[in-house]
Protein backbone atom coordinates (compact mmCIF):
# COMPACT_ATOMS: atom_id res chain seq x y z
CA UNK A 1 0.00 0.00 0.00
CA UNK A 2 1.25 3.77 -0.67
CA UNK A 3 2.07 5.43 2.49
CA UNK A 4 0.50 8.72 3.88
CA UNK A 5 2.59 11.39 4.87
CA UNK A 6 2.28 10.41 8.82
CA UNK A 7 3.75 6.85 7.68
CA UNK A 8 7.24 8.52 5.92
CA UNK A 9 10.06 7.17 7.31
CA UNK A 10 12.16 9.42 9.03
CA UNK A 11 15.19 8.96 5.83
CA UNK A 12 11.86 9.56 3.58
CA UNK A 13 11.17 12.48 5.01
CA UNK A 14 12.08 15.19 2.45
CA UNK A 15 9.44 13.47 0.32
CA UNK A 16 6.95 14.65 2.53
CA UNK A 17 5.69 18.34 0.75
CA UNK A 18 4.27 16.04 -2.02
CA UNK A 19 2.15 14.68 0.91
CA UNK A 20 0.62 17.82 1.35
CA UNK A 21 -2.95 16.68 0.44
CA UNK A 22 -2.34 13.32 1.08
CA UNK A 23 -0.67 10.04 -0.71
CA UNK A 24 -0.04 12.35 -4.13
CA UNK A 25 -2.20 10.55 -6.86
CA UNK A 26 -0.70 10.25 -10.93
CA UNK A 27 -2.96 13.53 -11.66
CA UNK A 28 -1.11 15.51 -9.00
CA UNK A 29 2.51 14.16 -9.70
CA UNK A 30 1.52 15.10 -13.42
CA UNK A 31 0.73 18.51 -12.62
CA UNK A 32 3.61 18.88 -10.19
CA UNK A 33 5.81 17.65 -13.07
CA UNK A 34 4.16 19.69 -15.78
CA UNK A 35 4.33 22.92 -13.66
CA UNK A 36 8.13 22.40 -13.39
CA UNK A 37 8.64 21.02 -16.93
CA UNK A 38 10.56 17.90 -16.10
CA UNK A 39 11.72 16.14 -19.21
CA UNK A 40 13.40 12.60 -19.74
CA UNK A 41 16.74 11.70 -21.11
CA UNK A 42 15.77 12.73 -24.24
CA UNK A 43 13.68 16.10 -23.60
CA UNK A 44 10.44 14.87 -23.74
CA UNK A 45 7.77 15.66 -21.46
CA UNK A 46 7.91 13.78 -18.28
CA UNK A 47 4.42 12.02 -17.73
CA UNK A 48 3.46 9.74 -15.38
CA UNK A 49 1.05 6.79 -16.71
CA UNK A 50 -0.29 3.27 -15.87
CA UNK A 51 2.27 1.06 -17.56
CA UNK A 52 0.87 0.13 -21.33
CA UNK A 53 1.15 -3.24 -22.54
CA UNK A 54 3.49 -3.69 -25.52
CA UNK A 55 5.40 -0.90 -24.25
CA UNK A 56 8.93 -1.70 -24.52
CA UNK A 57 11.75 -1.77 -22.15
CA UNK A 58 11.29 1.05 -19.60
CA UNK A 59 13.88 3.03 -20.19
CA UNK A 60 14.09 3.21 -23.49
CA UNK A 61 10.05 4.07 -23.26
CA UNK A 62 10.65 6.83 -21.07
CA UNK A 63 13.46 8.26 -23.03
CA UNK A 64 11.34 8.33 -26.56
CA UNK A 65 7.65 8.58 -25.06
CA UNK A 66 8.33 11.16 -21.33
CA UNK A 67 6.10 8.02 -20.16
CA UNK A 68 7.42 6.63 -16.86
CA UNK A 69 5.26 3.43 -15.88
CA UNK A 70 3.59 4.15 -12.61
CA UNK A 71 1.54 1.27 -11.39
CA UNK A 72 -1.33 2.78 -9.00
CA UNK A 73 -1.00 2.20 -5.47
CA UNK A 74 1.95 0.84 -5.91
CA UNK A 75 4.83 2.11 -2.98
CA UNK A 76 7.94 1.13 -5.36
CA UNK A 77 6.73 3.15 -8.42
CA UNK A 78 4.99 5.90 -6.06
CA UNK A 79 8.86 6.57 -4.61
CA UNK A 80 10.43 6.59 -8.88
CA UNK A 81 7.72 9.05 -9.24
CA UNK A 82 8.71 11.61 -6.13
CA UNK A 83 12.34 11.00 -6.59
CA UNK A 84 11.78 12.19 -9.92
CA UNK A 85 10.05 15.23 -8.75
CA UNK A 86 13.05 15.61 -6.14
CA UNK A 87 15.64 15.23 -8.37
CA UNK A 88 14.47 15.99 -12.05
CA UNK A 89 18.21 16.44 -13.48
CA UNK A 90 20.12 13.02 -12.61
CA UNK A 91 16.58 10.79 -12.93
CA UNK A 92 16.66 12.21 -16.58
CA UNK A 93 20.53 11.91 -17.38
CA UNK A 94 20.55 8.32 -15.48
CA UNK A 95 18.03 7.75 -18.25
CA UNK A 96 19.70 9.04 -21.15
CA UNK A 97 22.89 7.21 -19.80
CA UNK A 98 20.71 3.85 -19.83
CA UNK A 99 19.51 4.40 -23.17
CA UNK A 100 23.65 5.08 -24.80
CA UNK A 101 24.80 2.27 -22.98
CA UNK A 102 21.96 0.16 -24.49
CA UNK A 103 22.12 1.30 -28.13
CA UNK A 104 25.73 0.38 -27.15
CA UNK A 105 25.61 -3.12 -26.33
CA UNK A 106 22.87 -3.95 -29.60
CA UNK A 107 25.85 -2.58 -31.81
CA UNK A 108 28.36 -4.68 -29.95
CA UNK A 109 25.74 -7.51 -30.38
CA UNK A 110 26.72 -8.09 -26.49
CA UNK A 111 24.30 -10.04 -24.46
CA UNK A 112 26.16 -8.85 -20.86
CA UNK A 113 24.89 -5.70 -19.24
CA UNK A 114 28.15 -4.07 -18.06
CA UNK A 115 29.25 -2.61 -15.20
CA UNK A 116 27.97 1.09 -16.48
CA UNK A 117 24.29 -0.45 -16.71
CA UNK A 118 24.95 -2.56 -13.61
CA UNK A 119 26.01 0.67 -11.58
CA UNK A 120 23.24 2.76 -12.82
CA UNK A 121 20.40 0.32 -11.91
CA UNK A 122 22.06 0.29 -8.47
CA UNK A 123 21.87 3.56 -7.50
CA UNK A 124 18.83 4.59 -9.47
CA UNK A 125 17.40 1.62 -6.89
CA UNK A 126 19.17 1.54 -3.89
CA UNK A 127 21.70 5.38 -3.70
CA UNK A 128 22.00 7.48 -0.89
CA UNK A 129 23.61 11.19 -1.25
CA UNK A 130 26.15 11.75 1.57
CA UNK A 131 26.55 15.58 1.55
CA UNK A 132 28.77 16.73 4.51
CA UNK A 133 31.43 19.61 5.42
CA UNK A 134 33.59 16.78 7.18
CA UNK A 135 35.07 14.70 4.55
CA UNK A 136 37.19 12.62 7.50
CA UNK A 137 33.93 11.36 8.14
CA UNK A 138 33.68 10.21 5.19
CA UNK A 139 36.76 8.47 5.23
CA UNK A 140 35.48 6.52 8.26
CA UNK A 141 33.15 5.43 7.13
CA UNK A 142 34.71 4.07 4.45
CA UNK A 143 36.95 2.02 6.61
CA UNK A 144 33.34 1.11 8.27
CA UNK A 145 34.67 2.99 11.19
CA UNK A 146 30.30 2.73 12.23
CA UNK A 147 30.64 3.04 15.82
CA UNK A 148 33.03 6.01 15.55
CA UNK A 149 31.36 7.77 13.67
CA UNK A 150 27.77 7.19 14.54
CA UNK A 151 27.89 6.62 17.97
CA UNK A 152 31.68 8.18 19.29
CA UNK A 153 30.89 11.45 16.94
CA UNK A 154 27.08 11.29 16.27
CA UNK A 155 26.51 15.06 16.85
CA UNK A 156 29.51 16.41 14.81
CA UNK A 157 28.08 14.00 12.05
CA UNK A 158 24.84 15.59 12.86
CA UNK A 159 25.74 18.90 12.23
CA UNK A 160 27.69 18.75 9.33
CA UNK A 161 26.16 15.92 7.47
CA UNK A 162 23.17 14.67 5.39
CA UNK A 163 21.77 12.05 4.18
CA UNK A 164 19.77 11.62 1.49
CA UNK A 165 17.82 8.88 0.07
CA UNK A 166 18.27 8.86 -3.87
CA UNK A 167 17.45 4.73 -4.14
CA UNK A 168 13.73 4.55 -4.99
CA UNK A 169 13.56 0.93 -3.87
CA UNK A 170 15.19 1.51 -0.79
CA UNK A 171 12.57 4.01 0.18
CA UNK A 172 10.21 1.89 -0.49
CA UNK A 173 12.04 -0.93 2.03
CA UNK A 174 12.01 2.09 4.45
CA UNK A 175 8.39 1.53 4.81
CA UNK A 176 9.13 -1.50 6.42
CA UNK A 177 12.74 -1.72 7.59
CA UNK A 178 14.95 -4.76 8.75
CA UNK A 179 18.22 -5.85 9.72
CA UNK A 180 20.76 -5.60 7.39
CA UNK A 181 18.87 -2.82 5.19
CA UNK A 182 21.95 -1.18 3.20
CA UNK A 183 22.36 1.87 0.72
CA UNK A 184 25.08 1.87 -2.10
CA UNK A 185 26.52 5.81 -1.18
CA UNK A 186 28.64 8.24 -2.82
CA UNK A 187 29.85 11.51 -1.01
CA UNK A 188 29.73 15.25 -1.86
CA UNK A 189 31.40 17.75 0.24
CA UNK A 190 30.08 21.03 0.77
CA UNK A 191 30.59 24.30 3.00
CA UNK A 192 28.57 25.36 5.92
CA UNK A 193 26.38 27.67 3.39
CA UNK A 194 24.78 24.71 1.87
CA UNK A 195 24.08 22.76 4.84
CA UNK A 196 21.58 26.25 5.81
CA UNK A 197 19.72 26.22 3.05
CA UNK A 198 15.69 25.04 2.81
CA UNK A 199 15.20 21.89 2.10
CA UNK A 200 14.01 22.31 -1.34
CA UNK A 201 17.47 24.84 -2.07
CA UNK A 202 19.25 22.16 -1.11
CA UNK A 203 18.07 19.26 -3.28
CA UNK A 204 17.85 21.40 -6.28
CA UNK A 205 22.08 22.34 -5.75
CA UNK A 206 22.63 18.74 -5.08
CA UNK A 207 20.57 17.74 -7.89
CA UNK A 208 22.76 19.59 -10.38
CA UNK A 209 25.93 18.37 -8.88
CA UNK A 210 24.90 14.88 -9.24
CA UNK A 211 23.60 14.79 -12.63
CA UNK A 212 27.10 16.57 -13.51
CA UNK A 213 28.63 14.03 -12.14
CA UNK A 214 26.79 10.96 -13.81
CA UNK A 215 26.96 13.02 -17.05
CA UNK A 216 31.21 12.86 -17.03
CA UNK A 217 31.90 9.35 -14.96
CA UNK A 218 31.61 5.87 -16.33
CA UNK A 219 30.63 4.34 -13.42
CA UNK A 220 31.33 0.49 -11.49
CA UNK A 221 29.35 -0.97 -9.11
CA UNK A 222 32.88 -0.76 -7.11
CA UNK A 223 32.66 2.37 -6.93
CA UNK A 224 29.64 2.47 -4.62
CA UNK A 225 30.21 2.39 -0.13
CA UNK A 226 27.72 0.59 0.77
CA UNK A 227 25.98 1.90 3.81
CA UNK A 228 23.65 0.62 6.00
CA UNK A 229 20.89 2.86 6.58
CA UNK A 230 19.87 1.80 10.01
CA UNK A 231 22.77 3.43 11.27
CA UNK A 232 22.04 6.52 9.94
CA UNK A 233 21.43 8.91 13.13
CA UNK A 234 17.40 9.21 13.11
CA UNK A 235 16.51 5.80 11.44
CA UNK A 236 15.32 3.80 14.48
CA UNK A 237 14.89 4.61 17.78
CA UNK A 238 17.59 1.76 18.93
CA UNK A 239 20.46 3.24 17.36
CA UNK A 240 20.55 5.62 19.86
CA UNK A 241 22.66 3.25 22.01
CA UNK A 242 26.21 2.80 21.03
CA UNK A 243 26.51 -1.07 21.21
CA UNK A 244 24.07 -0.82 18.43
CA UNK A 245 26.69 -0.55 16.28
CA UNK A 246 28.29 -3.75 17.53
CA UNK A 247 25.79 -6.06 15.13
CA UNK A 248 27.88 -7.18 12.62
CA UNK A 249 24.57 -8.46 10.56
CA UNK A 250 24.65 -4.61 9.63
CA UNK A 251 28.05 -3.17 10.96
CA UNK A 252 30.57 -5.38 9.07
CA UNK A 253 34.39 -4.61 8.81
CA UNK A 254 35.71 -2.94 6.30
CA UNK A 255 36.92 -4.81 2.60
CA UNK A 256 39.74 -3.27 0.32
CA UNK A 257 38.06 -0.91 -1.59
CA UNK A 258 39.96 -0.53 -5.40
CA UNK A 259 41.31 2.98 -5.75
CA UNK A 260 39.22 6.10 -6.88
CA UNK A 261 36.34 4.52 -5.38
CA UNK A 262 33.40 6.18 -3.57
CA UNK A 263 33.47 9.36 -6.12
CA UNK A 264 31.93 13.00 -6.03
CA UNK A 265 33.70 13.74 -2.65
CA UNK A 266 34.96 17.29 -4.11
Amino acid sequence: MTPAAGELHPLSAFLRPWFSAGTPEISRLNAAARERGLVTGNGAALCFVAPRAGAGGYEEHAFLTGEIATRPDNRHDLFNALIWLAFPRTKALLNRRHVAALREARVRASPVRGPLRDALTQFDECGVVVAGSRPELWSALCAHRWREVFADRREELRRSTRFLVFGHASHDALAAPFVGLCGKALFFEVDDAWLRLADQAALAALDARLAALFDTRRFTPRDWQPLPLLGIPGATADNERPDYYDDRRQFRPARTMRPGSSPGNR
